[in-house]
């Protein structure tokens, strides 16, 4: 698996990005601790890994190979997030890849919709997000979706709370932008369009993951 280190200018944060995966991304102190959070989360990307159908390919990683490490911002180093391009990020796509990466986002959103479908809707206090419920952190990724998708000229009801029929709607305008970009040999505004999609596929995929785990079904039951 190709991994990326983007290093907060301070040194503060590294973030290991796995380019070929979407959404998988980790933070940590180090470069080898935020490698190491990274592998912690293969068994749950797993399962975005399988409703892309890429599940054998995604089982197939044994090994790790640090192809690239970029300069961070100041935002790298306070949320211990990638908010920088790197060179990977800026290389041309054939469509043949863009295809692959739009079906790993599109299985971020499935996962995310699975997750917030069997949560409880009161989620257990924490540090992380103050005391946000599921319904909140929804509208707070849907929101920003809507917002990076102006990149690309698209424009949804604003509305973050959207139906089911306006969310699949909205996707499939992202996704199609993304395309018509694609083809023009376009950025989405100041962003690569593969930036694009690993940063709307791991915000996507990170609180899923926080939901999932401040779930309190299991409690009350």
């Amino acid at each position: 698996m190709r991994v990326m280190l983007e290093i907060g200018p301070k040194g503060k944060k590294v973030v290991a990005v796995a380019p070929d995966w979407p959404g998988l991304e980790r933070g940590a102190n180090t470069g080898e601790a935020a490698i190491e959070r990274l592998l912690s989360y293969l068994p749950r990307y797993a399962q975005v890994a399988k409703l892309a159908g890429m599940d054998a390919e995604f089982a197939a990683i044994t090994t790790t190979d640090v192809v690239e490490r970029y300069p961070g911002t100041g935002s790298t180093d306070f949320w211990g997030i990638s908010f920088a391009f790197s060179g990977i990020d800026t290389q041309d796509m054939s469509s043949e890849e863009l295809a692959r990466e739009l079906t790993l986002m599109r299985a971020c959103w499935a996962f995310f919709d699975d997750v917030r479908s069997r949560v409880s809707a009161e989620l257990q206090q924490g540090p992380r997000g103050g005391g946000r419920d599921r319904d909140r952190i929804v509208r707070h990724v849907v929101g920003n979706e809507q917002y990076w998708t102006k990149k690309l000229g698209v424009l949804t009801p604003h509305n973050p709370m959207l139906t089911d029929e306006e969310l699949r709607a909205h996707r499939d305008a992202y996704c199609t932008a993304i395309r018509a970009f694609h083809a023009q040999g376009k950025m989405a505004r100041t962003w690569p369009l593969r930036y694009l999609i690993r940063h709307t596929a791991y915000h996507t995929l990170d609180h899923a993951w926080e939901i999932e785990d401040k779930d309190l079904t299991a409690k009350r039951a």
